[in-house]
């Protein structure tokens, strides 16, 4: 293999290093969503009055848009992985994008909800 020029070479690292970075976001988002899903399911409901389902509920959508996350950040990393080998570049898909943001905000939507019209 023929040796890079530095400049070069050193873009590549701090691409790469780059990418790892990201990597390590998406497990961040997704632990701290996991976090949100045992405060949601686990903790507020042993502190208020009330039926425990709904707030079940929401944490366990948490807990499935954390382990979405987790996961994703591999599939995105892989992905990204691959496109710097052949020289490429590997956008965020749209479909992605869309589908986080959806999710999000019916979780927020149905947050928002149950604090208001949960009893106390």
């Amino acid at each position: 293999m023929p040796e890079e020029p530095g400049e070069l070479r050193d873009a590549s690292r701090r691409t790469r290093l780059a990418n790892e970075r990201t990597y390590l976001a998406w497990w961040r988002t997704g632990l701290t969503t996991l976090a949100v899903s045992f405060a949601a399911g686990r903790l507020v409901p042993a502190l208020s009055g009330g039926p425990n389902w709904p707030f079940e509920l929401i944490g366990i959508a948490f807990a499935a848009v954390g382990v979405a996350f987790v996961t994703y950040g591999y599939v995105r990393y892989r992905d990204v992985e691959q496109a710097l080998a052949r020289g490429d570049f590997a956008s965020l898909p749209g479909r992605a994008a869309i589908s986080f943001a959806a999710v999000g905000a019916l979780l927020g939507l149905a947050t928002i909800a149950l604090v208001l019209l949960h009893p106390t």
